[in-house]
């Protein structure tokens, strides 16, 4: 892998683009955001990370009003995605690309992602010519740099990478929770990219904010170390810390956050053994727990014929809430279709007919 994937990114800090700030109509309030943004670059960080489905397609058109057409283009860094969900030939893939460059309102795109890549969408990508497709567009100039997002077994990360030299970063699930789950395999992934000599770009550090919100008997743990600091910053520099990571996401909705990840990012420090051993038991508790591992990321609803909020039910079922309490006027978990295309797009593999069966009987059933 070339040492220049990377070599532009200012800082550690990413910002990633799929939980802007929303007006009550649910448009993303594009005032607040340019305010996030230029702080953003102000303080010195450059990265920024979206793809076409986030936000219900607003992600990208916002990114033009906020960022590209009030920055010259040697201001910042744009990630963008080849997703799954908008493609189904290889004839579809050029005018999506070409359409998402148009939204963004850029020339080129700095990465370009074949997005949540698993075993069963490798296969549909490989049939697609998708990674062929990419590679031409990195040779005439409209990506510099191809990568993929993951969400799969380590074994499935070497056998790709084994196969698609032309992958030149890979952006991982990684967080202290998920660091030995037999299921995302934070760590195991690590350990395939290093061996492949290929950077890793971490998304969820906090897991949709599981990490910043913590259990009462979670945060007290923390609250007995030395300079006590934010739940969210943790679980950043945990990140941060790890030898073979370029860039650390953080989807950032409101300014306040910019502001706290910015000051951390200026200075990041890795986590001191004592802190180590306190997000050990921080994890422990919270697993124990046993919470719906949601991360908010939506590809849930949007893949869902009847527009499913699953992560406002999940944040519901989660938070111990006895009714449908700021949901009511949306699909509730007995309009399910049990069609099972929201389990093909989880990330986290979630049974997610099934916690929306239990749905049904906590806040439907009299």
């Amino acid at each position: 892998m070339s040492a220049d994937v990377f070599s532009d990114v200012k800082n550690k800090l990413g910002f990633g683009c799929m939980r802007f700030p929303l007006r009550a109509d649910k448009s993303v309030d594009t005032e607040q955001v340019c305010s996030m943004v230029d702080l953003f670059i102000s303080e010195g960080f450059n990265y920024f990370d979206t793809a076409h489905g986030y936000l219900d397609g607003q992600s990208e058109t916002v990114l033009r009003t906020c960022l590209t057409s009030r920055y010259p283009r040697s201001a910042y860094l744009l990630a963008d995605k080849l997703s799954n969900a908008f493609f189904e030939k290889e004839e579809d893939i050029l005018p999506l690309f070409r359409s998402q460059l148009e939204a963004c309102g850029a020339e080129y795109f700095d990465y370009y992602l074949m997005h949540a890549l698993n075993k069963s969408y490798y296969e549909k990508y490989r049939a697609c010519n998708a990674f062929g497709i990419v590679r031409d567009l990195r040779a005439q100039g409209l990506v510099r740099h191809m990568g993929m997002s993951f969400h799969d077994s380590a074994d499935v990360l070497d056998m790709i990478l084994s196969e698609e030299k032309d992958i030149e970063f890979v952006q991982l699930q990684v967080n202290y929770l998920d660091w030995e789950s037999e299921k995302v395999q934070s760590r195991l992934c690590c350990d395939v990219c290093r061996k492949h000599g290929v950077r890793v770009i971490i998304m969820e550090p906090v897991k949709g904010g599981t990490l910043s919100q913590l259990l009462p008997e979670a945060a007290s743990v923390l609250d007995r170390l030395p300079d006590r600091q934010s739940n969210a910053s943790y679980a950043l520099r945990f990140a941060a810390g790890i030898d073979v990571v370029s860039v650390v996401l953080s989807g950032m909705s409101t300014l306040s956050q910019v502001e706290e990840n910015t000051r951390l990012f200026k200075s990041v420090k890795p986590l001191n053994e004592e802190e180590m051993q306190a997000i050990k038991e921080v994890a422990e508790i919270t697993q124990c727990h046993g919470s719906i591992a949601c991360t908010a990321c939506n590809y849930c609803t949007e893949v869902c014929p009847v527009k499913m909020p699953v992560s406002s039910i999940f944040a519901l079922m989660n938070r111990n809430e006895g009714t449908y309490a700021g949901i009511t006027k949306e699909t509730k978990a007995s309009d399910c279709l049990n069609c099972g295309r929201c389990e093909a797009a989880c990330p986290q593999g979630l049974p997610i007919r099934r916690y929306l069966g239990q749905a049904v009987f906590r806040y439907e059933t009299e």
